[in-house]
């Protein structure tokens, strides 16, 4: 059995060491040091290039949930995290090169993984090949990757909106409604009177800003995608007459228009989670939770996700991509890692081992299931793979897993995030054991 990854990141790493412990010959490609990313500048593999914060572990918290998952799974970069660890309170922080550096020595020992340090520059689909080449794919292989999906990827400078969960809001404040009462409420609505606006405004366009990333070279972005902050600094009524504007809106707390208005859109079916309609920012992710708490409603609001930035490639993955991880018309060509939608590193090393799973069934002639959506990593899965024209990427959050009436039940926000993490290790637990039999 002959497995070929593309990417030795955090998801390439993981899939590749989980597949040669089941005595499949891999050969790993990476092209460092042959050919750098703007980004990365250590031949190692699995570099971490932001942080040195591997998130909390806490099971009741969404990260802490997701490690517990992949150690179930049998996760090697868990392990290389151990050996690299620093204190860092509850989190799970490591020394970057000895992290790097364990995870290296990790592949280029084991007997069953080839390393070829070389660039890819073409898709062969005569056996299961795994991309994994991270976000910041370019050239030849992103050229490949496209002549596969219909170029249905994005791949430009992004400006992505934040995200906030359903059970943060003030529904005293919030009110479900669409402009002029057309179709079904499907909006959510935070109304500003003259005074909170003109607050709102000052403070937006004083915040400071993040810096870009010297990787990320010049800037720029689609009109459609403008920051909220720059084109809030055109003028005091620039964003309350584009995606502020409150008519068609009436307040039923007050009977009137509101002098503005943010809309909120559902960003998932289950509706836990919300979106900032045209709030794409560049702010720093303190400013944002400063500034954006300031908006009627969502004083108390819990961020799942912060705005961002950045260049960014990555699949349209619920249009080419199944929960089998490969693509719907070339099923041989299997995907993992930020590329595909999963956000953040460990979230990256878990879509790894599940794409390692589904790999090694398909080479054992078997059809493998994905993980239940009450687990973190099926619940990612599912977002990833379910139609939305507004795709973006997502980290694990406790949003994104499916409440029961008993859960919801739960008043304490600790003690229902603790069932939620409780049910999702028994889902997780119960789907590798059948695997594994």
């Amino acid at each position: 059995m002959q497995v070929t990854v593309i990417g030795a990141g955090l998801a390439g790493s993981e899939a590749a060491l989980w597949l040669a412990d089941r005595g499949v010959q891999v050969t790993l490609y990476d092209q460092k040091p042959q050919k750098f990313s703007p980004a990365h500048k250590s031949a190692g593999f699995a570099e971490l290039i932001c942080s040195n914060s591997l998130k909390a572990e806490r099971p009741d918290s969404a990260s802490g949930l997701l490690k517990l998952e992949m150690k179930a799974m049998g996760s090697h970069l868990l392990t290389a995290a151990e050996t690299a660890r620093v204190a860092a309170g509850g989190a799970l922080a490591v020394d970057r090169d000895v992290f790097s550096a364990a995870v290296t020595e990790m592949v280029e020992r084991h007997p069953n993984i080839t390393v070829r340090r070389e660039e890819v520059t073409a898709l062969d689909e005569s056996a299961p090949v795994l991309v994994a080449s991270g976000p910041l794919t370019e050239g030849a292989l992103a050229q490949a990757i496209a002549a596969l999906t219909g170029n249905h990827r994005l791949s430009f400078f992004d400006a992505v909106a934040p995200i906030v969960t359903a059970e943060s809001l003030d529904y005293n404040k919030v009110f479900a409604a669409s402009r002029y009462g057309r179709g079904e409420a499907d909006y959510l609505n935070c109304p500003f009177n003259k005074a909170e606006y003109e607050a709102f405004h000052a403070a937006l366009i004083a915040a400071e800003r993040a810096p870009l990333h010297d990787f990320d070279g010049d800037l720029t972005v689609y009109e459609g995608c403008m920051p909220i902050e720059v084109m809030a600094a055109r003028g005091a009524d620039t964003i309350r007459f584009g995606p502020l504007r409150p008519v068609g809106l009436r307040d039923p707390n007050t009977g009137h228009r509101p002098w503005a208005a943010v809309q909120l859109r559902a960003e998932n079916t289950a509706r836990t989670l919300y979106n900032l309609v045209g709030f794409q920012t560049n702010l720093k992710w303190g400013e944002q939770k400063r500034v954006f708490r300031m908006i009627p409603g969502l004083e108390n609001a819990e961020f799942v996700r912060y705005g961002v930035m950045h260049r960014n490639t990555f699949l349209e993955s619920p249009r080419v991509l199944n929960a089998g991880q490969y693509l719907n018309e070339h099923p041989n060509v299997f995907f993992a890692g930020q590329i595909t939608g999963f956000e953040g590193y460990m979230e990256s090393a878990a879509s790894g081992l599940l794409a390692a799973r589904q790999i090694f069934a398909r080479l054992n002639g078997r059809e493998l299931p994905p993980p239940p959506p009450a687990t973190m990593c099926g619940a990612l899965l599912e977002y990833i793979t379910t139609p939305n024209k507004d795709f973006q990427p997502m980290g694990a959050n406790m949003g994104i897993l499916p409440r029961t009436a008993e859960i919801d039940a739960i008043r304490d926000k600790r003690e229902r995030y603790a069932a939620l993490s409780q049910a999702a290790q028994d889902a997780m637990n119960e789907w590798v054991k059948e695997l594994d039999v």
